[in-house]
Formats: structure tokens, C-alpha cells, sequence
């Protein structure tokens, strides 16, 4: 392995300094700066990521800015970015760091792991492209090369978390200069070896790859079967009054947690709307004719798929308050006009359920 390792490193150094995308996050060497791109690329797309980073650095350029920000700060700066955990695991990242470190991102791998969001992987990316000494990364990316390097064909030898994805990954970033070498690891995955119609006649290391010498970059690694997501089906009641909508602040806890979204109710069964009763009890506000939109706003996450159906109702004349109170936020509740939005930002299905609405 040890002799492989030196194969890979030789040819995959010079390539990816010939061949690497120009990413604004492969322009520093600052760790915070680098710790922030690792946790804003999982699970999403690199165009994506590109239209946050310089923003969200640009509002936090260091981890004291971070540490000392308030929550709902980090979240506005991230909204539309998604996976909302990152964003608050990331800011108490900065706190312990703050705390625990004086603001100084550590440089090695063991210490980083004790940061609150920093898993082994990002702790290996951190140490790798930041500060050039060797520790280990395996994403998803990197283990689809190596598990098609060695050809192998055990579906749990191929996932990311194998032990002998991480030996060998150690040895190749101990080949060379780790901060190349771990990003071109990384680079070689995401724009060659990819998952579908690999381009090997581009690859670097064609000629160690065994999966393409036996004909077998098709079926390496194995497809994985994955479960079905369970679906929600759920009413996203828009109640009116003085032509303002009402949004509530979600739980602490679980899916959207304490970003603003319309009230939403199980939908249990067919009918036109959630009922007034219902919606009284879920919002606090009595409420007169429902109506019911045909379509539903349809929204994936990682693990589960919200189908809400909008339902417009009208506060009753008993229930209106003047006009500043509604404007105003009031226990986890906002009133808002057509295209107004909360200064903390909100949620993408929460776009997607206001512009459906018209607002």
C-alpha cells in the first residue's frame, strides 16, 4: 500500500496544480476562512456555496466576529443555504473555540474533532489545506476514487467510513504536500471520477486504477439502495389580517428549528383547508372562510419530504389589532406585508410557500 500511495501522490500533485478549479475558499490559507467552506459544502453544491462564502465572511471574517454574533445573525447570513444544523454547530464551534483557544483555529486534527460540528473529515481538511501537515480526509468523493483505485467490490469496503479508505488516504497525504495532495483527492472525485460516466481518459492515475484495467468504473462502488423518504402532508395555513400574514418562529428542536415559517397543521384527510377550529388552536387567531389552494409546495429534506398544501384565511373582524401591533414581533410571531420579509432571514420553503401565496 505504502508504494501505491507513492504512485498516487506523484501523479496526482502535479495534475491537480495544473487542473484545479478556482474556488475562492483554494485562495487562502486562513483555517477559519477554510473551516467555513467545508462546513458549507456538505451536502451541497459548489455554485451554491460560491454565492455564499464571500458574504458570509465578509459579516464574519474571523471566529471572534462569529463567537460573538447572536444566533439569529448567523442564521439570516445563511438562509437559503439549507441544513440550518450546520450554521448553529458552526457558530458554537466559534464559541468554543473563542473560549477554549483564544480564537485561534488549532492545527491539528485530534483537537479539532473536540469542536463542536468538526467531524473526522472536516478535521482532516482543516489540518491538510490549512496548515500542510498530514492527516487524513475521506468524503464520498475520495472514497469512490480510492474504492475504484484497489477495485474493490465489498459494499462496505467501499463506503466512506472504511478503515482502508483512511489508511491509505494517510499515506498519500504523507507522500508529498498534504495540502495538495488531500485537495487533489478531493478534485480528482468531483470533476473526473465521478459517480456517473467517469472521464477516465482524463485521469491522472489511469494507469494504477484497477476497476478501469478490469472494465468495472460502471459498477464501482455498488449503487446504494436507500429507503424511500417518509412523506408529511401538512395544511401551510396563510392567516390575514390588515393585509399582513402571520409567521411563527419554529421550535428550538428539529426540522427549520427557530427559523420563520407559516403555521403548518397535519393535513389528515382531503377537504378544502384546515379547519377554522384547527387553525385557531395551532395559531391563537380566530379565523372565518378557509380557502384552499389546488397545489402543493413540495420540499425535500435530507431524510424526509414535506408536501404542504396552502390554505389562505382571514382573521375575524373581533380578532384585527390596529395597525403597529400588527407589524410587530410578539412572542415568536410576525406579521408581515407582501414582499416583506424578517430581518433574520427565512427558509427556502418558506419563500417557496409565500411566493405561492402571492407575497
Amino acid at each position: 500500500m505504502l508504494d501505491l500511495a507513492h504512485r498516487l501522490a506523484k501523479q496526482l500533485g502535479p495534475w491537480f496544480l495544473q487542473h484545479q478549479r478556482d474556488l475562492a475558499w483554494r485562495r487562502t490559507r486562513d483555517p477559519y476562512s477554510i473551516w467555513v467552506s467545508e462546513i458549507m459544502l456538505q451536502q451541497t453544491r459548489v455554485d451554491t456555496v460560491e454565492a455564499y462564502y464571500g458574504k458570509f465572511l465578509e459579516r464574519f471574517p474571523d471566529v471572534g466576529t462569529l463567537a460573538a454574533a447572536d444566533e439569529s445573525e448567523v442564521l439570516a447570513a445563511w438562509s437559503g443555504l439549507g441544513y440550518y444544523r450546520r450554521a448553529r454547530l458552526l457558530h458554537a464551534g466559534a464559541r468554543h473555540v473563542a473560549a477554549q483557544h483564544g480564537g485561534a483555529v488549532p492545527g491539528d486534527a485530534e483537537t479539532l474533532r473536540k469542536i463542536p460540528g468538526v467531524g473526522r473529515y472536516t478535521a482532516g481538511a482543516i489540518t491538510s489545506i490549512a496548515f500542510d501537515r498530514p492527516a487524513a480526509l475521506v468524503d464520498g468523493n475520495v472514497a469512490r476514487v480510492l474504492s475504484r483505485i484497489q477495485a474493490i467490490s465489498e459494499p462496505k469496503l467501499q463506503d466512506a467510513g472504511a478503515a482502508g479508505h483512511w489508511t491509505l488516504a494517510q499515506k498519500i497525504v504523507e507522500a508529498g504536500s498534504p495540502r495538495v495532495l488531500a485537495q487533489a483527492l478531493m478534485e480528482l472525485g468531483a470533476t473526473v471520477c465521478t459517480p456517473v460516466a467517469p472521464k477516465c481518459g482524463e485521469c491522472p492515475v489511469r494507469s494504477e486504477c484497477q476497476a478501469h484495467a478490469k472494465g468495472l468504473q460502471a459498477t464501482i462502488p455498488a449503487p446504494k439502495q436507500r429507503a424511500p423518504s417518509p412523506r408529511e402532508d401538512l395544511w401551510a395555513v396563510a392567516v390575514r389580517r390588515g393585509g399582513r400574514i402571520l409567521l411563527e418562529r419554529r421550535a428550538s428542536e428539529g426540522l427549520l428549528a427557530g427559523m420563520w415559517c407559516l403555521p403548518l397543521i397535519e393535513r389528515k384527510q382531503e377537504r378544502a383547508g384546515a379547519s377554522p377550529t384547527a387553525i385557531a388552536a395551532a395559531t391563537g387567531v380566530k379565523v372565518k372562510a378557509v380557502e384552499a389552494l389546488a397545489e402543493p409546495v413540495k420540499h425535500v429534506f435530507t431524510h424526509r419530504v414535506w408536501m404542504l398544501w396552502p390554505c389562505r384565511s382571514e382573521a375575524v373582524p373581533s380578532d384585527m389589532v390596529n395597525e403597529a401591533g400588527d407589524s410587530g414581533q410578539v412572542d415568536g410571531r410576525l406579521w408581515i406585508a407582501p414582499g416583506e420579509r424578517p430581518r433574520v432571514g427565512i427558509p427556502k420553503v418558506t419563500e417557496k410557500l409565500l411566493a405561492a401565496l402571492g407575497y
